[in-house]
């Protein structure tokens, strides 16, 4: 077979069930293999949004998600998507295309380096340079992919390379067995438990895996230690749990930290370190307990006295064992904790006004939304309401970025989670500003015949950033723009568009739009003055004396 067969022939081997991406003239031959093949490849209307699509499969399903484009600009638009997936841990797989590298008769045009390029937001970047290297080249390139900790690969096909008659097959597809935590880690970890008066559990992004969600659960609810989490690790473990106290959605001085500063041992789930830190370490006397896969970076704000470094559902298996609930643990300051932040929340979701109040959109979507209903929000000012005020009932149905955190990726998510799920309800919550960087796939999503629904926060401008301005005592300047009509721009594309017109349409609309068929786009204006209202200058008086 010809090196293009044999590279579709690898990801047939690996599962691979989609290939997003916008091919170009040098992937002709891999995009004939791929016409011969079972695996559907999904054409968008630009690179990036190919990216965010194969990372978000990553992210669902554990198994790589595959992307393609061609030489050049199609690649380098690929740059900020790996970077997505790198970050957030998410695997990824990235083919490119490239000029025939034997006997180029084109020059340098739209030649770049393009494995130099994308090396620094993968974890491995290479060309083939013959085609009997495939076979190696895709299983180590899916088995780095998937390990821990997950991220974004990149090979680059040359089109003269994938015309090449090859004379190999595929590798076998072998699972790695993750190692077992050590034993005397274990037996530490159980004697500062233990010993501890207000222990509390931190659930960080990487503790976001399948059998980490079932041994975390075990493991509070044997012991009965409260836990916070994470953005990143929301869902993780239903925020309906008694146990539940909140989600670190800022950095610091909101009223969940309260409770980490009151804890005397941090057992800390999946810590990672491209989160922002959810608490900072300090030679104050409270302990660390690093639970991972892999050991704690140790730095001035984050060192760790002990660490159980193994499979994280093993860890917490072995502790759970181990472990004995102890009479004098007092969790009343978490308590305490707990109480006044969901009276805080309560408190200004009944601040029902026009435009809306964010907190109000977070709980009428948290109201109309069913319980396994999907959301995958974009980067805004937004996506700090939603973590912090929305409660996650199960793993990945609240999908945000809190890595790269970038713009543009709500759609192209949301349009995969529907994929994946397609007996679930999706929900993309963007921001003006995002949703207009990747809009494009609008046209995507419809040629898919996907029944998704967009709710578009419209504030004319690049709210989040405004509301940092404007806390660090600068004018306002430079940070808003006009913006087309939103219903008529959905309905351009053959899609449904509904406008907000009041405080009491939101919810009506959403429950109308998630029942209806196709693609649905909600416009709804907002009102961030409580960004200033509650985030800057009610926290700012926070003594966590309540």
């Amino acid at each position: 077979m010809k090196a293009s067969d044999l590279l579709v022939a690898g990801l047939e081997n690996e599962g691979v069930e989609y290939v997003f991406g916008v091919p170009g003239e040098e992937n002709l031959d891999l995009i004939e293999s791929l016409g011969n093949s079972k695996i559907k490849l999904i054409v968008t209307r630009h690179e990036q949004a190919a990216g965010f699509m194969a990372a978000t499969y990553g992210r669902f399903t554990g198994q790589a998600g595959v992307c393609l484009t061609t030489v050049g600009p199609g690649a380098t638009n690929l740059v900020t998507a790996s970077a997505y997936a790198q970050l957030g841990g998410m695997p990824m797989l990235m083919i490119t295309g490239q000029k025939p590298i034997k006997n180029s008769k084109q020059g340098h045009f739209q030649v770049v380096d393009t494995v130099e390029i994308l090396k620094p937001v993968t974890k491995q970047a290479k060309q083939i340079v013959n085609g009997n290297t495939i076979p190696a080249l895709v299983r180590e390139s899916f088995r780095l992919a998937q390990e821990e900790r997950p991220g974004a690969v990149h090979l680059e096909l040359p089109e003269d390379i994938a015309a090449e008659e090859t004379t190999t097959k595929p590798f076998e597809v072998t699972k790695s067995v993750r190692p077992s935590p050590y034993p005397k880690a274990l037996d530490r970890a159980t004697v500062l438990v233990e010993q501890a008066t207000r222990p509390l559990i931190i659930i960080g992004a990487g503790a976001n895996r399948r059998r980490t969600c079932q041994a975390i659960t075990k493991f509070i609810n044997h012991t009965q230690i409260p836990f916070v989490n994470t953005q990143m690790g929301k869902g993780v473990i239903d925020e309906r749990h008694p146990l539940y106290i909140g989600t670190a959605a800022l950095s610091e001085c909101d009223y969940v930290h309260c409770a980490i500063d009151s804890a005397d041992l941090i057992i800390n789930i999946g810590h990672d370190v491209i989160e922002k830190p959810p608490f900072i370490m300090k030679h104050n006397g409270r302990q660390v307990i690093h639970i991972n896969f892999f050991p704690a970076i140790i730095d001035q704000i984050y060192f760790p006295q002990s660490e159980i470094v193994g499979d994280i559902a093993d860890s917490l298996e072995g502790l759970t064992k181990s472990v004995k609930p102890q009479t004098h643990w007092d969790f009343t300051a978490f308590q305490r904790v707990k109480n006044h932040l969901e009276h805080h929340i309560n408190k200004h979701e009944r601040d029902a006004a026009f435009p809306i109040p964010p907190q109000q959109i977070v709980k009428e979507v948290r109201e109309v939304l069913p319980d396994d209903g999907i959301i995958a929000l974009d980067n805004g000012m937004y996506k700090v309401w939603f973590a912090r005020n929305y409660k996650a009932y199960f793993q990945n149905s609240l999908l945000l970025d809190n890595a790269l955190a970038t713009m543009g990726a709500g759609l192209p998510s949301a349009m995969v989670a529907k994929m994946i799920n397609p007996q679930k309800m999706v929900l993309a919550v963007v921001g003006d500003g995002g949703f207009m960087m990747n809009s494009q796939e609008l046209e995507t999503a419809m040629r898919l015949k996907l029944d998704l629904t967009i709710l578009l926060i419209n504030d004319n401008g690049f709210g989040m950033i405004k509301w940092k301005q404007r806390a660090s005592g600068f004018k306002d300047f430079g940070l808003d723009y006009g913006n087309p009509d939103f219903v008529k721009y959905a309905q351009s594309y053959g899609a449904k568009g509904y406008r907000v017109k009041s405080s009491r349409d939101l919810k009506n609309l959403l429950r109308k739009a998630l029942k209806e068929k196709g693609i649905k786009l909600i416009e709804v204006p907002v009102d961030y003055r409580y960004n200033e209202k509650i985030l800057t200058k009610e926290l700012a008086k926070n003594t966590c004396n309540f």
